[in-house]
């Protein structure tokens, strides 16, 4: 896959059919329409380009609106960029354009919008659209208005449908709410992959140690990246293209009371030191919320528990 940062560096290809959207967290309604993306690109002996946004359009024109957990503010994603540029390129995605969303750049008209950059820049031959895509100034540009400008620029128009689950809509948004309230399961679901973060390992209180349960302390890379609830959670780790078990805690460890919330992962049959090095956590599933115990005996004791949770989980 070849990525132009920005519309200037992108050679015109042959017969490009174009999606457009933000794609956060690439989820199984983003796949189905990069899927039909790559079907109108081989109808038209084309090549299937996105035009994606970076910031996150919503991070430029409502960055305090979000539905987090208490003390956060801001939009959170799915992915970092390079999550974003991983996903896409597994999927088949042939070139994608990171374009930078400004607030003026919003309030471009619609039809400036298809006659600037999507005809005179892209030289766009098919436009895939997502059902309820809207773009230009105040969303005004609708799949109504596009079936208008399509023959008048002269390029094809499909419309996808939305994709659901049990009759739920999928969409980044439920996404994030169901990862901001623990539900990985359902969160894993609509992405079609395991939900992860990814960041070096830091040196911690070690704790953890000095009751048997030796953990690493991770510093996520991306401060935009979504961390999920509060809570102790089956996971697995990535390390040097190794899968190894482990359980993860997220929060503010209330029985030592450290004060600061941490994101930190025992990992099961493991002592090598990876200090200041980078590993990956896959969530599989949140085993309870964080709790205050009496003294460190009893978190030891509740910990073995969800250690013993874990393994059932992970090896069902």
């Amino acid at each position: 896959m070849k990525v132009y940062e920005g519309i200037e560096q992108f050679k015109t290809v042959k017969n490009p059919a174009i999606a457009i959207g933000t794609f956060d967290g690439v989820h199984i309604g983003h796949q189905k329409v990069i899927d039909q993306l790559k079907e109108a690109a081989a109808s038209i002996k084309g090549e299937s380009v996105i035009l994606t946004f970076y910031p996150h359009p919503r991070m430029v024109l409502f960055p305090d609106d979000d539905d987090l957990p208490a003390g956060q503010t801001g939009l959170k994603l799915l992915n970092t960029e390079e999550e974003k540029k991983e996903l896409l390129e597994k999927a088949g995605v042939e070139h994608l354009i990171i374009y930078p969303f400004t607030k003026k750049f919003s309030r471009i008209n619609y039809t400036e919008y298809v006659r600037d950059i999507l005809v005179n820049k892209l030289k766009v031959k098919k436009l895939i659209i997502g059902y309820n895509h809207q773009f230009g100034r105040n969303r005004e540009g609708t799949f109504q208005k596009l079936k208008m400008l399509a023959p008048v620029y002269n390029f094809e128009l499909e419309r996808i449908s939305a994709l659901d689950i049990n009759n739920i809509e999928i969409s980044s948004t439920k996404i994030r709410k169901a990862l901001n309230g623990g539900d990985i399961k359902t969160a894993n679901k609509f992405l079609g992959y395991e939900y992860s973060v990814k960041g070096k390992v830091v040196k911690g209180k070690s704790l953890g140690k000095t009751i048997g349960f030796p953990t690493a302390n991770i510093q996520v890379d991306d401060k935009h990246k979504l961390i999920p609830a509060d809570g102790v959670y089956a996971a697995t780790v990535e390390y040097e293209k190794k899968r190894f078990n482990g359980m993860m805690n997220i929060g503010l460890k209330p029985t030592v009371n450290t004060g600061n919330r941490t994101v930190e992962v025992n990992i099961f049959d493991f002592n090598k030191e990876i200090y200041g090095e980078n590993i990956r956590i896959f969530f599989r599933q949140k085993l309870r919320d964080e709790k205050k115990f009496e003294n460190l005996e009893a978190l030891k004791k509740a910990i073995e528990g969800d250690k013993e949770k874990t393994l059932k989980i992970l090896n069902a």
